[in-house]
């Protein structure tokens, strides 16, 4: 199990990308949150098996329709096992 750290840039709020990454997330079985930041960008953290949360991080390269996504920084690491679902914060 593995866990990526997103921060992700654009016209990415307003749109709903924290809805659909929590849709896309919840169909893949990850757990983690997502977030709007007061910046407008949105940050997240995915947790699950390391093929599912390579897909999410490509659907979140992209983001739903009307979103327009900059730049992705990620950070990835063991996963901590400290979450159980995934939720909008």
């Amino acid at each position: 199990m593995i866990s990526a750290h997103l921060t992700i840039s654009g016209h990415v709020q307003g749109v709903g990308y924290r809805a659909n990454a929590k849709r896309i997330a919840d169909r893949l079985g990850l757990v983690g949150w997502v977030r709007n930041l007061p910046d407008g960008s949105v940050e997240l953290v995915a947790e699950g098996p390391p093929g599912h949360v390579e897909e999410f991080v490509e659907w979140c390269r992209i983001g739903p329709y009307g979103a327009t996504v900059e730049v992705v920084a990620i950070e990835k690491a063991p996963a901590k096992g400290e979450l159980i679902s995934f939720q909008r914060r």
